[in-house]
This record gives C-alpha cells, structure tokens and sequence, in this order.
C-alpha cells in the first residue's frame, strides 16, 4: 500500500446517492455515511457479517448503512430463523452483488449464526454488525486502520472510551463494566468494553478459532481465545445508539451468568 493512510475520522462527510442502492433507495436519507480516505491494498475485502433475528423494522436500513461505507467488502447476512417479516425485508436486497442471504432452517442463537457466517466469509478481515441501528457502519474504516497498518492484530470499538456515556441505562453500563473487568482479570488484557459488536480480526485468525457458544457468550469466548493466542488488541472509540427491550433488545441476565462461566471456561480451555 503506497504512502499514509489518513485517518477516516478527518475525512468531511458525504451523502450517497440514491442510484448507489439501485432500485432500493436508503430507507432514512437523513443518515450520512464518511467516505474512507484510504488507499486500500490491491485486492483488499472486508466481510461485515450481520447475525439477524427477527429485526424486520431496520434490517433494510442497516443493510444499506452498510453498503454506503467506502470499503472494499461483502455482506453476509444470516437470518436465524426469523418469525416476523425479516425474509420479506430481505428480499428487495437480492440483487446486491456484494450480499449474500442465508437462511437457518432453526434458530440457534446469534454465536451459531456468526459461526455460519465467518465460515462463509472470503475476505481479509472480518467484522460483526448488529441489525438494530445501534452501532454506526461509519466508524468501520477507522477500526480497519490499525491493523491495515500492522499496529495491532485485532481492534475492538468501545463504546466507553468517549468522554460523555452514550448508553443511558446505568444497569447495562454497569453490568458491562462487571463483565469487562472480570474477562480482563482472567486474561490479562486491559479493555474498556469487551462485550462491544465491532471486532475487527483477520480472517485467518478468526477462522482458526473454535467458536462454540450459541448465544451472547461468543464475546467472552472469543475474547479470551485471542488472548490466549497473543493477539495485539487496540480499542477505539465507536458511537453507540443503545436501544431497550421495547425496541427489541434479546440479550438478559440469563445471557450475563452466562457470561461470567465463559470467562472463566476459556481462559484456560476450550
């Protein structure tokens, strides 16, 4: 890759045009998405893999979130048995050559639909992205930087590393902050937010790691998996629009207790 890479985060931002999306025009044309600013290595690819489940309200827009960001990429989505109108939502979307669609005949939870996803993904590196409109498809070339750089294997987006809170709920801030001091007690690693969404890592290395947890636990397990691998993780800060149960929100406390045993569980085995 010839010469620097300026920073995403200084680039002004852009809004695309609706004939970018073909017959499907962005859903809130509000939304504006930052252009990169990156001279991509030749032949570079990102695969966003969007675990989806029952998100028939925003599945659409998050999707052409996503497609605006100026990255090199391919979108695999995995529609884990959806009941309401996902399938429907998807369709318009077929014709994307850059989206791939598959369905999951059973539901069995977002770590069992990312297993299938990263099983399916082709590119460099990898990243997960939630179908809620929680996280901003806009701050993905920013995480993508420093490992295009060679200054950390994987990055995290944190959530917390901002000067002001962005999640309003003080039980989820502090059920988070449990969770994360508690995966960097078992592995060492000095994270702000080690349940975030935006992981990036290499495709060879996620790929090579046995993820076996069904639900939310993949955060921890894959945490501590990669710690016990030696990876240089760096954190950045990301945006966050927390969303409630209201709104669809499925993670609960079941998912926490759950959460703990994985920390300890994988810190040392797997």
């Amino acid at each position: 890759m010839a010469g620097d890479i300026p920073s995403a985060t200084d680039a002004e931002p852009l809004t695309p045009s609706a004939e970018s999306f073909g017959s499907n025009p962005l859903p809130n044309p509000a939304w504006r998405a930052s252009p990169a600013g990156f001279e991509w290595p030749a032949g570079f690819k990102l695969t966003i893999v969007i675990p989806v489940f029952n998100e028939q309200q925003t599945v659409a827009e998050i999707l052409h979130r996503v497609r605006a960001v100026p990255i090199p990429k391919e979108i695999i989505v995995v529609d884990d048995c959806s009941t309401d109108g996902t399938r429907a939502a998807l369709e318009p979307l077929a014709d994307w050559p850059e989206l791939r669609v598959i369905h999951k005949a059973q539901n069995a939870g977002k770590g069992a639909a990312l297993r299938t996803g990263f099983a399916a993904a082709t590119g460099d590196v990898v990243v997960v992205q939630d179908a809620d409109l929680e996280y901003d498809p806009n701050d993905l070339p920013g995480l993508l930087e420093p490992i295009l750089r060679g200054e950390a294997d994987v990055v995290y987006g944190s959530r917390y590393l901002h000067a002001h809170p962005q999640d309003p709920s003080v039980l989820h801030r502090l059920g988070n902050q449990m969770l994360t001091w508690a995966s960097n007690l078992f592995t060492g690693l000095r994270l702000t937010d080690m349940e975030t969404c935006y992981k990036m890592i290499p495709r060879p290395l996620l790929q090579s790691l046995d993820i076996q947890q069904n639900r939310f636990g993949f955060e921890p397990e894959v945490t501590a998996k990669l710690a016990r691998r030696g990876a240089r993780i760096k954190e950045l800060p990301i945006r966050y629009e927390s969303r409630g149960y209201k709104e669809g929100k499925k993670i609960g406390w079941r998912d926490g207790v759950n959460a703990f045993y994985c920390i300890v569980r994988y810190r040392w085995r797997n």
